[in-house]
């Protein structure tokens, strides 16, 4: 299997398949295709495995794209302006993303919903009380809108983010929400009451643009009904 990722904020993800290779993403997530290339739809682990990922921000029913013929073109586009962030994943290793960060990946990546083990975390978070999370080995790609940048945080070293610009963390990274200090911040910040707190030892990936921010300033000028 190889692949490109093109362009700068509208990205698109070009996979060159071989005989027999196959590449699997939510329903509709497949841009345009050439070649003998085989689509099978299906809950993709059953009904309920379908329902998590559903929680997760995904699609209950997922498709598989496998070649048939000598080679095959399947090109996949994010549902919103960012990065596409690509990984080849160990066995056994995993990501913990936001909610409808999956693109697409090898039939091998595995693709499930994940819990935060704090509530404060899950009922203040901002982002909800389920993430996703994706176990390899394989490749995988994650959609993220906006600029992307990564740190590695050392054993017991913090940040301080609002948790709509978490995009992903490996499971190492420690995950809560603090409470914003001073009433005059909390009313006049525009941080809200909370924050979240990623403690490392682990790699983060924060985002510049959370959905929930574009739609907002959007809504803005969106015609009300009278």
């Amino acid at each position: 299997m190889q692949y490109e990722v093109t362009g700068t904020l509208l990205q698109t993800v070009d996979i060159r398949l071989s005989k027999g290779e196959s590449v699997y993403t939510e329903s509709g997530g497949m841009a345009w295709m050439k070649g003998n290339i085989e689509m099978k739809t299906s809950t993709r682990g059953g009904l309920i495995a379908g329902l998590g990922r559903k929680l997760a921000g995904e699609s209950l029913f997922m498709t598989t794209y496998t070649c048939r013929g000598d080679e095959g073109l399947v090109v996949f586009t994010p549902e919103a302006p960012g990065k596409v962030l690509d990984f080849q994943l160990a066995a056994g290793q995993s990501l913990i993303c936001q909610k409808d960060a999956f693109m697409c990946a090898e039939e091998s990546v595995k693709l499930e919903m994940h819990f935060h083990k704090r509530l404060g975390a899950g009922f203040f978070g901002g982002e909800g009380f389920i993430l996703q999370k994706i176990t390899g080995p394989g490749l995988a790609f994650l959609e993220i809108p906006g600029e992307v940048r990564e740190y590695t945080l050392a054993a017991g070293e913090m940040m301080q983010i609002d948790p709509g610009h978490i995009a992903l963390f490996e499971p190492t990274v420690g995950y809560d929400i603090i409470t914003v200090k001073g009433v005059t911040n909390v009313l006049f910040s525009g941080e809200g009451l909370f924050l979240a707190k990623l403690t490392g030892p682990g790699k983060i990936w924060l985002q510049s643009l959370p959905l929930s921010n574009l739609a907002g300033k959007l809504a803005k000028y969106l015609p009300t009904k009278g």
